[in-house]
């Protein structure tokens, strides 16, 4: 079974990507993993490939911001960006988070924090959401772009990864009302 990274930014379905991911067999690494920022930061992978190769599938932090690394160690891997209307995304972002800031968002955005940094989290989710899409321009049975949120999702992911349709309605885990 290949490996399947979820690049897509938290607040775009990455934990209702992992509830699915599950239900079609995977074993899931959720996220987001603090724990390996340190790693993520100094380029130091050891301990990055060890929690890859113990599971099939990856949701939420540090795995998008290290897909090309794991494109290269991985190669047979399929990655699933999942995208989301941008306003609806602030405002969830800014919901969801406010003020509370982590280490992990300070080294994605810069600033830790979205309350008040509105734009800046825009123009780096978009930034993001185009570098993936270069990346993998030549690619296209290796990436799968969808919007959970939107309302897709068996009919995408599964013929991307190969899977029967299962019997079971699409999960949609963190459900707001910004969705």
């Amino acid at each position: 079974m290949s490996k399947v990274f979820g690049v897509g930014f938290h607040k775009t379905g990455t934990k209702s990507l992992g509830r699915a991911l599950g239900i079609l067999g995977y074993s899931v690494c959720g996220g987001p993993r603090q724990d390996l920022l340190n790693s993520v930061k100094e380029n130091k992978y050891k301990t990055i490939f060890k929690i890859v190769n113990s599971y099939d599938a990856f949701q939420d932090n540090p795995w998008p911001l290290i897909y090309k690394t794991l494109d290269k160690k991985f190669p047979d891997s399929k990655f699933i960006l999942t995208l989301r209307d941008e306003e609806k995304w602030i405002k969830s972002i800014v919901n969801y988070l406010g003020n509370e800031s982590t280490e992990m968002r300070k080294w994605i955005y810069g600033i830790g924090y979205p309350l008040g940094n509105e734009e800046l989290y825009i123009k780096v989710y978009r930034k993001h959401i185009l570098d993936v899409k270069e990346y993998f321009k030549n690619r296209p049975n290796d990436l799968l772009i969808i919007d959970l949120t939107g309302g897709e999702g068996w009919e995408k992911i599964c013929p991307f990864l190969g899977k029967q349709i299962p019997e079971k309605v699409f999960p949609h885990a963190n459900k707001g009302e910004y969705h």
